[in-house]
């Protein structure tokens, strides 16, 4: 039952109902009227126990949240502008009503207490999405109503311990797919409300453990086919509905005509029925079951790939456009061949817009045919296949992406053996687009080390440059730096004796050599020296040379 107002919703149709509010106020008049002073002996005794009795079953309005009502076990908290749900409902409430407020958000744990809950009634809110495991202490809970609410997505595990749920309302919502096993823990519901919906996608095992399910309503939303599959777990069922979809009638939906035609009408009104076709366009109006099975055909896609092999430069980004064509429209799905070696994963590829698809080698892009690869590099290289697949086959094209390296990668020597498994992919240099792929803590530490190795050699450069300017000598005037020796131990000598000489150093230096005069002699001396004679100047020591180094 979904309350508002004064009428009671049931199944999409409105009745009168019970004043819930009316009732209420009754009740609690009873409970807490002032107690009449004439009465019988041992009648307060009696009255105060059965109050007593009463008051952990039907709590008083003092108990209640503000501006909530509470009577017998029910709280109503409808159309408040309430945000979060109140706090201090009595944990033996059975039947809570938070319809037509502002909750947006159902904070963990806020239920907990609230074990003894049969009927819940959320029905517009603002409540976009339901964490896993959100309704776990509510094992007792009968109806939920999630009517009107925004809801864009259920996760596997939003209704997790509900073991006893009879009726879902999910109707109203902006739900586009239901996954697989989205409902897997309802074991024992009997209705599902999922009309006026934007549903596309029912996976086959959407529906998976709905064993006891009696009445499923798709009404109203955006589904083009189902398959057999998604209905095989419902065992119990006995109303289907349908109607108001863009049905594509081909050969994925020869199965639903077949099957209404054998035994399906009995789950169907004669309103269900009337499943019309919105495509193909010559088909367009009809009913699904007027249309002959003959008609009901479709078209097997192509692949186009140009060009069918690609090389690339490292770092570089890269697209590749996969062109498909069929009837109905097919699924585009890039596949990175395994190769039969050892080495890292293959990348995965990854769609238009860079982010990486999950599967790995399976990985698929499911809308624009186009592969995009990012910062390519030796681990993308290999062979690549799209495939395009409808309900009338498939079709596969073999995609070829060599990876080209720099000249200076291709010139450096080969690193030496290490032990362990060899990596063949080659290091990222700082500033090619590989490095830009490295993490902050990689990139941090390789510009440190270039850093330090810069530093250290501008040092070395310095100190060299000192040494050499201290071994360099500033020329002077003739004369300076030449050392003039005054020794006459064994005679006196003259300039003509010195002889000037260099090291290897460049510092001059002077050697006294006995050998010679000590005056230069003429050549007309030179020639008269050779004739027998008296000795003619000062007496000549015999030879004898010294080396004086400055």
């Amino acid at each position: 039952m979904l309350k508002t107002g004064r009428t009671c919703v049931s199944g999409g149709a409105s009745q009168p109902g019970l004043d819930w509010r009316q009732a209420g106020e009754e009740a609690a008049a009873l409970r807490c009227a002032p107690v009449p002073r004439e009465m019988a002996p041992g009648a307060p005794t009696l009255l105060l126990l059965l109050l007593l009795s009463l008051s952990s079953v039907l709590p008083c309005a003092a108990s209640c949240p503000a501006a909530c009502r509470c009577y017998s076990a029910t709280v109503e908290c409808g159309a408040l502008q309430l945000h979060v749900i109140p706090p201090g409902i009595p944990p033996g409430t059975q039947t809570l009503f938070l319809q037509d407020n502002c909750i947006a958000h159902l904070e963990p744990g806020v239920l907990t207490p609230l074990a003894s809950l049969r009927h819940l009634y959320l029905h517009n809110n603002s409540l976009h999405a339901l964490e896993p495991g959100a309704f776990r202490a509510q094992s007792r809970l009968l109806e939920l109503a999630l009517t009107s609410n925004g809801l864009r997505g259920l996760r596997v595990g939003a209704f997790a311990g509900l073991a006893q749920l009879r009726v879902l309302y999910l109707a109203g919502n902006q739900l586009v797919q239901l996954l697989d096993f989205t409902f897997l823990h309802l074991q024992r519901l009997q209705e599902l409300h999922l009309q006026e919906n934007s549903i596309e996608l029912l996976e086959d095992q959407a529906l998976a453990g709905l064993s006891s399910l009696a009445l499923l309503d798709l009404s109203r939303n955006q589904l083009g086919t189902i398959s057999r599959e998604a209905l095989q777990p419902l065992a119990s069922l006995q109303v289907l509905r349908l109607t108001e979809n863009p049905w594509r009638c081909d050969c994925a939906l020869h199965w639903l005509g077949a099957w209404i035609k054998e035994g399906g009408q009995r789950l169907l009104s004669s309103r269900d029925r009337k499943i019309m076709c919105a495509e193909p366009p010559r088909l367009a109006l009809q009913s699904l079951l007027d249309v002959s099975g003959s008609s009901l055909i479709c078209i097997p896609p192509s692949v186009h790939v140009e060009p069918l092999e690609v090389t690339a430069n490292l770092g570089e980004d890269l697209r590749v456009a996969c062109q498909a064509s069929g009837y109905p429209q097919p699924l585009v799905t890039w596949r990175k061949v395994a190769q039969p070696r050892e080495g890292p994963p293959p990348a995965p590829a990854q769609p238009e817009g860079g982010v990486p698809v999950p599967g790995g080698s399976g990985a698929s892009d499911t809308g624009s045919g186009m592969l995009f690869l990012t910062n390519i590099t030796l681990a993308h290289a290999g062979k690549y296949e799209c495939e395009a697949s409808n309900a009338g086959g498939a079709a596969r094209v073999p995609f070829q992406l060599l990876v080209n390296l720099s000249r200076q990668q291709q010139l450096a020597p080969a690193p030496p053996p290490a032990a362990g498994p060899i990596s063949h992919e080659p290091l990222p240099e700082a500033g090619s687009m590989a490095f830009r792929a490295l993490g902050l803590a990689m990139q941090t530490v390789i510009a440190a080390a270039i850093a330090l190795l810069a530093l250290t050699a501008l040092l070395l450069a310095t100190m060299i440059c000192r040494r050499r300017r201290r071994r360099k000598k500033v020329p002077g005037p003739p004369g300076e730096g030449a050392l003039f020796v005054n020794d006459y131990s064994e005679g006196p000598y003259t300039f003509a004796q010195l002889e000037e000489l260099r090291d290897e150093r460049g510092h001059e230096m002077f050697v006294i050599d006995r050998s010679k005069p000590l005056f230069a002699e003429s050549p007309a001396e030179t020639t008269e020296s050779t004739e027998p004679g008296p000795a003619q100047g000062l007496p000549l020591q015999p030879p004898a040379a010294y080396e004086i180094h400055c």
